[in-house]
This record gives structure tokens, C-alpha cells and sequence, in this order.
């Protein structure tokens, strides 16, 4: 069948499901209606999200649904004094199917839509919303109108909101796109018409597209041609329709990001620099450095100090195998591949929550008390285990999963070693993991992947270079006493987790649970020691192990509450307490930091805090702002993201009067802030 032939069934079947009666069954796309505040305050407002969830292999439509769509329409019942505004659309993608061009959403979405609730609205009003609903939903052979009624209970109130309705709406409002403050230019020339975008040349672009809202104005499907001209982008394609006046579009930047704009009619300037688009492939250059990057970056991390206590454990597995060649070699491979499946998985994690509008960055894992608790329980485990308190039974003899050698060992080694490891974001990382946020995710993952590369280095040339092999201490009594010494450096990991939890859940009784849980880990396997060794009280570790799954459970159901309530606490930083600072004319240090990254906590004690640079620092009148990601931020997420970073630390310097900040090296010295103030 030709393409034409196709095409012309595709329609067909478009116009026979436009006037087919609505069905009866549920719809392919299931609306949903809730508001940021169920409570609006008169004189004020709230906002609205639909969400869609297609099933699967079904799509929704942008406002402008291109060659065979259409976007989304209601038919309101407001009350009176209540005024709902148009719909404001995500980031759409571009869909070719048939030679056709859809603008379309295969994943789930949200669109926003603000309201105002008139002052003359007396505080317990039911403002109770609803509407008729109706949107095509399509696959890559049928389209179906659908129409469902939806419908959200509000009562004018104090416009209260709660923090996790916040913080889902404000991972809806960032997959927006965000409005440019001046204006482009377009014109017609024979058969093509060409726009010229005003964009700061320092602002990435990852393999762009031009969403034109505006109908008759360009041949949906056509190829675009990006190219940069200075400050502008240029984009050219084939013109259909007769369209005049000012249009509406949306640029699409790459990553999920996206700017709407207006142009006038106008001259537009020559073409320059080509920009790579989907169909180009990836810079490969950008790929290319921050691939380097992550490796180098994997590689330094094994100085960073949340590494050593994983590191003790795979030297005491080394100098166990006395040297054995071949043993090696399988040691290093089996390292090498837990560092990088296990980078891999959290980057997949990453890239999956980034796609479906969570506002996450690299070691969102820590952000999470639960996670925070089952990686405490692993830390007290190691601990335990070398101190000698209780032996694991395994394929190679008694020691834990990390500790004994094998294949087996070196892999969960290092496994634990990237999951432990990977939140320091060291010298390198942060621009080098910065780049996934604007790479394809089948690009994006080698970078990840090249960061358990870099980790796990060493003891691939360990394992495969016999003259650094044969430096290794041979086996002895002395691997004993080492052994337990390597138990402080672990015993020490579990405290600052300890404390990581305390700071996550505060002093109340949300952190209950997790003490029982903490608590009866320890019994169970300081008593499965005691068995091991003739104790024959088995009844107390199987009490022990059953209050231990209890409140393992318990903090599972009441932790993950407590995470969404406790989110952004303690952050001095938000873009109005940015631009305020800014106003005052004086310098303005922002850094973003967590509880649990350590070279932000070594930045702070050794440069940050030190009182010569705090002296500087109120001589010069510089503001300082905070950003505290430990528990996550979604609007400290997206302003990581701004600035080309999905990880902390990040150091940004505001100079008086400049329009950008200075992006400061992850490693700070006081000589550095000094200056930086006395300028």
C-alpha cells in the first residue's frame, strides 16, 4: 500500500470516529480534574490540573494537534464570580505517522488552568467546578473523540495548600513551557517561511523543534533546519497557507524543556551555525566530553571519603586472594560490572521519574528516608560482620555478600560502592551528569554507565596488571586485626546515617519506627552470632526478626508520609528570595547543598563557614542564600537544571548588576570566596 493510500485511510477513519456517536465504555484516556487548593480565598485563587493517562500505544493532543489532530476542549459550569482560564499545555513531541504530522503525548500529562474567585465571594461558598470534557485519543491506526464529565469540590476559603499537592503541582508547572520575554521575527521567502528566535547563545539546545500554534502557517511535516546567528535562532521550513500577523508557537529545547514565544511579521537574518536535530543524532561532541568526564569523575570519587569504608572492604578481599591471578581478574570484572549495572539502574531510575514529570536529580535515592534506613541497616550489617559479631554463611565462607571474594563478592561489592558512592558529586560529575538532562536517554545512559567505569578503575588494574597485584600484602594474621580496624570507618557511615535520618524525620514520632527497626536489626544479628556460636535461644531471634519485619513495615507506611511532608524544609532559597537579594545591589552567594553529600559538607566546614571568609563576607555585604536539597525541592531541581546540573554541590556568585552568575568549582577554598567579595 503507497503512503498516499494510507494516508487517505487514516483520514477516513479520522472523519467516520469525528461523527460517530460518543461510546459508552470508558475512554482510551482518563481525564482527571484536582486543584493546587481545594479552598480558594476570595480576591485570589487556585490552579486546576487534568491530568490524561492514555493507555497504552494510545496518544493525546497539543492545542494545535497538527496534520490529523486536535487538542483539548470543556464546556464549563462555573459558578458565579469564578473565572477559569485557557488550559496551558506541557512540552509536547512530534509524531510522523503516515507522512502526517501529530503534535501528541504518549505518556501521561497535565494540563493547568488558573482560577479567580472574585472578592465579593463570601469565605464557605461551595464553588463546586464541572464540565464537559472532549479530546481526540488515537493510536497509529485509529482515532476515537472521547468526552467524559469532570468535575473538583472547592469551597472559598483560605487558599490553603498542602506541601505534597504543592510540590505534584509543581512538577506539572515545570513541564511547562516557560514564556520568552521578547518577541521573534518571521517572513515569508518563495516557498518557505523562516523565524528568527532571540535566545542567548550561552542557552543550550538540544535537538530542537518548532511547535507553530498558529494554523496555515507552515507544512507541519517538513523538515526544520536550526541554525545559530549570534543571539538568535534560525529556523527555516516549507511554508503551506496565507496566514499574516503576529503567531503563537512553542520551541522545544531538548530534555523536556520547551519556550513559548510570539512573532511578528519581519526580516529575518541569514542562516549561520547548524544545530544538530532529532533527525541529526546527539552533539557528539557533548556526549563525547561528558562520557570523559563521568569517567575521570568515577575515578576521583574513590578519594572521596563516603567511599573509603567500601573500599576497605574490597582491599581485605584483595589481599585474601594472596595474589591469584586468575582470582583477580574475576574479582575485577565482577567489581566493575555491580559499578556499573548499578549506576546504570539509578540513572535508568532518574531518566524514568524525569519523563513522567517527577522533579528528581542524581541521588534522589537519599532524599528518601526509607532508602536512607535500608542502607543504615546494610551499614550496622558490614559493621557488625567485621567486628566478628556474626558470620553469613555463602558460596566462598563466612562473610557478607561484600566481603567475601568470588564473583559473587566483587560484584555486590561494587554495587554498594556506586550506590554509596555516586551521591559525592566530586570535581567533573556535575557538568558531566549536567549533560544528561539535555542528551536522549539512549545517550544519556553510557554516561551513567562510564561513572561505574571510573569507580571501579583501580581494581580493573588491579586485577589485570600483575606488577600493582604483587605489591599487595600477602596473606597473614595481621588480616584479622585489619578487619576490625575496617570496622570504624563503617561504624562511622552508620552514625552520619543515623544522623542523615534524624535531620530527614526531625525528633517526633515519626522516627519511632525506624529505631525499632534499627534496634531490632541489631538484636537479630548480634543473637544470630550467639546461635552461630552454640546458643540455642532460637526463640529470641525469631521475635526478633519478626518485630524487626513489623517495623520494618511500619516505617515504610509512615515514612514515606512523613517524606512529602518534610520536603524543602529549612531551604532559604526560591526565586523570590533570589530576586530580592538581587535588588539590594549587593553580591549574592547561593549554594545548594544536602545532609548527605560530603563534599558539600567539606566545603562548608573548610571555606564556606570559615570565619575569615564570613568576615569578607559581611564587609562586602554579600547575601548568602541556601538551598537544602536533602529531602528533595522540586524548584531547587529545576533551577539545578537551569544551570546545567542535576546534582549538588552547585555554587552560583552574583556580581551587582550582572545578568548571569559565575558558576564556582565544586572544590571551594576561603582564598577563593575572599576574593570573589573584595572585587
Amino acid at each position: 500500500m503507497t503512503r498516499i493510500a494510507r494516508a487517505v485511510l487514516f483520514l477516513l477513519a479520522l472523519t467516520l470516529a469525528a461523527f460517530s456517536p460518543a461510546q459508552a465504555k470508558s475512554t482510551h484516556i482518563q481525564p482527571r480534574l484536582v486543584a493546587e487548593s481545594v479552598a480558594p480565598a476570595p480576591g485570589g485563587g487556585t490552579t486546576l490540573a487534568l491530568t490524561m493517562t492514555p493507555e497504552k500505544t494510545w496518544h493525546g493532543y497539543w492545542a494545535n494537534g497538527g496534520d490529523a489532530g486536535f487538542g483539548l476542549s470543556v464546556e464549563w459550569n462555573a459558578p458565579e464570580g469564578v473565572a477559569i482560564a485557557p488550559f496551558r499545555y506541557p512540552v509536547p513531541d512530534a509524531l510522523i505517522l503516515f507522512g502526517m504530522m501529530n503534535h501528541v503525548y504518549e505518556h501521561p500529562y497535565a494540563l493547568l488552568a488558573d482560577v479567580q474567585v472574585d472578592k465579593s465571594i463570601a469565605p464557605g461558598t461551595d464553588l463546586t467546578l464541572s464540565g464537559v470534557a472532549n479530546w481526540l485519543a488515537c493510536t497509529d491506526k485509529v482515532c476515537v473523540p472521547e468526552r467524559a464529565v469532570i468535575s473538583v469540590a472547592l469551597k472559598a476559603g483560605d487558599g490553603a495548600v498542602v506541601p505534597a499537592g504543592r510540590e505534584r503541582f509543581d512538577g506539572w508547572r515545570a513541564l511547562l513551557p516557560q514564556p520568552l520575554d521578547r518577541h521573534g521575527s518571521w517572513e515569508r521567502r518563495g516557498d518557505m517561511v523562516r523565524f528568527a528566535i532571540p535566545l542567548p547563545a550561552s542557552t543550550t539546545i538540544d535537538a530542537p523543534h518548532l511547535f507553530v500554534e498558529t494554523q496555515d502557517v507552515v507544512d507541519y511535516a517538513a523538515p526544520q533546519r536550526f541554525s545559530r546567528n549570534g543571539d538568535q535562532i534560525i529556523v527555516e521550513t516549507r511554508a503551506k497557507g496565507d496566514k499574516a500577523g503576529p503567531i503563537s508557537a512553542l520551541l522545544k529545547l531538548g530534555g523536556g524543556r520547551g519556550l513559548s514565544l510570539q512573532l511578528e511579521p519581519g526580516a529575518v537574518p541569514s542562516a549561520g551555525e547548524t544545530i544538530a536535530t532529532t533527525a541529526d543524532g546527539i552533539d557528539t561532541g557533548l556526549f563525547g566530553t561528558a562520557l570523559g568526564g563521568a569517567i575521570l569523575g568515577g575515578l576521583i570519587l574513590n578519594l572521596m571519603p563516603c567511599v573509603f569504608p567500601i573500599l576497605s572492604l574490597k582491599a581485605l578481599s584483595l589481599a585474601r586472594s594472596g595474589g591469584d591471578a586468575k582470582g583477580a581478574k574475576v574479582e575485577a570484572l565482577a567489581y566493575t560490572a555491580g559499578a556499573v549495572v548499578t549506576s546504570l539502574l539509578l540513572g535508568g531510575a532518574l531518566l524514568a521519574l524525569r519523563a513522567v514529570g517527577e522533579q528528581v536529580g542524581w541521588a534522589f535515592q537519599l532524599q528518601h528516608p526509607v532508602s536512607v534506613l535500608a542502607l543504615l541497616i546494610l551499614a550496622l550489617a558490614i559493621t557488625l560482620n567485621l567486628l566478628g559479631a556474626y558470620e553469613l554463611p555463602s558460596f566462598g565462607g563466612g562473610q557478607t555478600l561484600a566481603g567475601k571474594g568470588g564473583a559473587a563478592g566483587g560484584f555486590w561489592t561494587g554495587a554498594l560502592a556506586a550506590f554509596v558512592a555516586t551521591p559525592c558529586s566530586g570535581p567533573l560529575l556535575g557538568a558531566a551528569l549536567g549533560a544528561t538532562l539535555v542528551l536522549p536517554a539512549w545517550a544519556a545512559l553510557p554516561i551513567f554507565g562510564g561513572l561505574g567505569l571510573g569507580l571501579a578503575l583501580p581494581f580493573l588494574a588491579i586485577g589485570f596488571v600483575p606488577a600493582l597485584r604483587n605489591r599487595l600484602p600477602k596473606p597473614g594474621p595481621w588480616m584479622d586485626r585489619f578487619r576490625k580496624w575496617m570496622a570504624l570507618p563503617m561504624g562511622l557511615t552508620t552514625l552520619a546515617l543515623i544522623w542523615l535520618l534524624w535531620r530527614q524525620l526531625g525528633s517526633g514520632a515519626q522516627l519511632l519506627w525506624p529505631i525499632l527497626a534499627v534496634a531490632m536489626a541489631l538484636v537479630l544479628l548480634t543473637h544470630y552470632g550467639a546461635v552461630q556460636r552454640g546458643d540455642r535461644r532460637s526463640w529470641l531471634l525469631i521475635a526478633s526478626g519478626l518485630l524487626f519485619v513489623i517495623s520494618l513495615a511500619g516505617t515504610v507506611t509512615e515514612v514515606a508520609e512523613a517524606q512529602r511532608t518534610t520536603t524543602g524544609a529549612g531551604s532559604t532559597f526560591s526565586p523570590g528570595a533570589l530576586a530580592k537579594a538581587r535588588a539590594t545591589g549587593k553580591p549574592v552567594f547561593v549554594y545548594f547543598t544536602a545532609d548527605w553529600c560530603l563534599s558539600c559538607k567539606a566545603n562548608e566546614a573548610g571555606a564556606i563557614e570559615r570565619e575569615t571568609v564570613q568576615k569578607a563576607f559581611d564587609e562586602a555585604g554579600v547575601v548568602t542564600l541556601v538551598g537544602d536539597w536533602t529531602n528533595g525541592d522540586p524548584v531547587i531541581t529545576r533551577t539545578l537544571a537551569e544551570h546545567g546540573r542535576n546534582s549538588v554541590p552547585l555554587y552560583l556568585w552574583y556580581a551587582p548588576g550582572a545578568a548571569k552568575p559565575e558558576i564556582l568549582p565544586q572544590i571551594l577554598t576561603p582564598g577563593l570566596l575572599t576574593d570573589k567579595a573584595e572585587r
